[in-house]
């Protein structure tokens, strides 16, 4: 049986009991450099009063602390994760090294003395684009909605630079990730949702209704986010170019189809990629991210600056397209990530990256296939085959025997495996999302499948079973309520102390 270690592990600041001072390595003192600089001036209200308020642990202290809480923690380390729409999938731990190319060298370096980094960054932005289908990529972008937000204002001033302005909305398919809806809002946008049909793919009757002179773009996914592959897409590149809107593509589901096929031959204008779900970048918690952001023809224009250009046989990060939208990171960017993707592609080549697309989809499928069977868990379209990921609905299960997709995903965490995405996306009741990924072996898919099929028996004649669970994890069920709600919720050690010392109350 899978049991997750668990320890009463306290914070960080109540380790250490006594207070007293301890020390994890000594920072030696640069003599040289403290005679050089013999005096700064640091104004009044910026220097400290009281001394840092520091945990005082020894480095053994803390390896063990952050040890402790890894093994209470889940990650594709130590078991699958099955999180649809997010391809989480296992990166090779030998990316970990190509961000050393990196480390030694300071953003204001002469670019003579890092002409192989600048190297790096051309051939990627080269590879993007071939792998694509665009024209030319920028790898300014810090990741997933800073690219969804970029490409919208890309497609604002492409239209102001047209005298369109009265272009002033954005079409999202109801199956797009949130984060699309929000781009196309905060860069002024009326955002109107386009309905899937009874397949799951965009209802072209509908979107030939919706679409006028005033639609500035189409912000979709390919894939869809129900996995399945939009078999009208150049019926809809031509409708939303027949009003000269931009159709644009949302890269959050491009694993399923890399290698295969490119946005750019389906008539996407714009692409943004997130290099941390299909590149090997881990999946930052915020960050640092690295996105890359990708046109075609006249969009090209518009990209955020700087690009890496060849001048003279030397490389140089100096290339400013005509009507860029301006620039969104400083210096190389989150350099260190690029070097991760490079050293990504540059060891899979052309025939290693067709086989991402194709076994995570054929992963996907045979998931499908073992679990054809189980009535309980109802599919939209249930003969058409998946890419990436599949959505199923726990329905059956939730009006019947009262288990919903929430509880589902609680007993799977008791059986080792981590969650996958749940009530997204919001065409589906009670939807599981589950994206197997192409670094899965079949015996895991085998066990996968064998537990959720366990799950399900034991939701129809023993609910209670699954309605009590998680046990075998480090924290059992939380109360959601509480654990979010704005009066209870306690974000930082900093706010725990002052909430002790009744200093403030709950969060505002």
């Amino acid at each position: 049986m899978w049991r997750q270690a668990k320890w009463e592990e306290p914070l960080i600041f109540e380790l250490n009991k006594s207070n007293s001072t301890r020390q994890g390595f000594l920072i030696n003192k640069d003599e040289e450099i403290r005679n050089y600089i013999t005096e700064i001036n640091i104004p009044k209200n910026l220097l400290r009063e009281e001394v840092p308020d520091l945990p005082n642990l020894s480095e053994l202290e803390v390896v063990r602390h952050f040890v402790r809480l890894s093994q209470m923690s889940f990650g594709v380390d130590t078991g699958m994760m099955p999180l649809g729409s997010c391809t989480m999938k296992y990166n090779p731990k030998i990316e970990e090294k190509a961000p050393e190319v990196v480390e030694h060298h300071h953003p204001l370096e002469d670019e003579d003395y890092v002409q192989g980094i600048l190297e790096m960054m051309y051939e990627l932005q080269v590879w993007l684009s071939e792998i694509t289908g665009m024209d030319e990529c920028s790898l300014q972008v810090p990741a997933g909605s800073a690219g969804e937000f970029a490409g919208v204002l890309m497609i604002k001033k492409f239209h102001e630079e047209h005298n369109r302005n009265y272009k002033d909305l954005m079409l999202v398919a109801d199956t797009a990730h949130g984060t699309n809806p929000a781009s196309a809002a905060m860069a002024g946008y009326k955002v109107i949702y386009v309905k899937s049909n009874k397949e799951g793919l965009v209802d072209i009757n509908i979107l030939k209704e919706i679409v006028n002179d005033k639609t500035a773009g189409f912000m979709l996914t390919n894939p869809n986010t129900l996995g399945l592959f939009e078999e009208n897409i150049l019926e809809i590149s031509k409708i939303m170019h027949s009003v000269n809107a931009v159709l644009y593509y949302d890269g959050a589901n491009l694993n399923g189809i890399l290698g295969v096929a490119r946005p750019g031959d389906m008539g996407f204008d714009i692409v943004h990629l997130n290099l941390h779900k299909t590149f090997a970048v881990p999946h930052g918690g915020g960050g640092p991210g690295a996105g890359a952001i990708c046109a075609k023809g006249e969009l090209t224009e518009y990209l955020p600056y700087p690009l890496v250009e060849k001048v003279n046989g030397k490389y140089k990060l100096s290339k400013i397209p005509q009507k860029s939208i301006g620039k969104i990171a400083s210096f190389y960017g989150n350099v260190g990530n690029l070097a991760r993707s490079f050293a990504y592609l540059l060891g899979l080549g052309p025939q290693g990256i067709q086989l991402i697309g194709k076994m995570s989809t054929l992963a996907t499928n045979y998931l499908i296939a073992k679990l054809k069977d189980v009535k309980e868990l109802e599919l939209i379209a249930e003969n058409r085959p998946r890419k990436h990921e599949v959505v199923f609905s726990a329905k059956p299960l939730a009006d019947n025997y009262g288990v919903t997709a929430n509880d589902i995903a609680k007993a799977l965490l008791d059986n080792g495996f981590y969650a996958p995405t749940i009530y997204f996306p919001p065409i589906i009741e009670e939807a599981l999302m589950i994206e197997p990924t192409e670094t899965e072996p079949k015996e895991t898919l085998d066990k996968f499948a064998e537990v959720l099929r366990k799950i399900v028996e034991m939701a129809k004649n023993n609910p209670d079973q699954i309605l009590k669970g998680p046990n075998n994890t480090s924290i059992g069920r939380l109360d959601q309520a509480y654990a979010n709600h704005p009066s209870s919720i306690t974000p930082t050690y900093r706010v725990l102390k002052l909430r002790k010392q009744g200093k403030i109350t709950y969060l505002k």
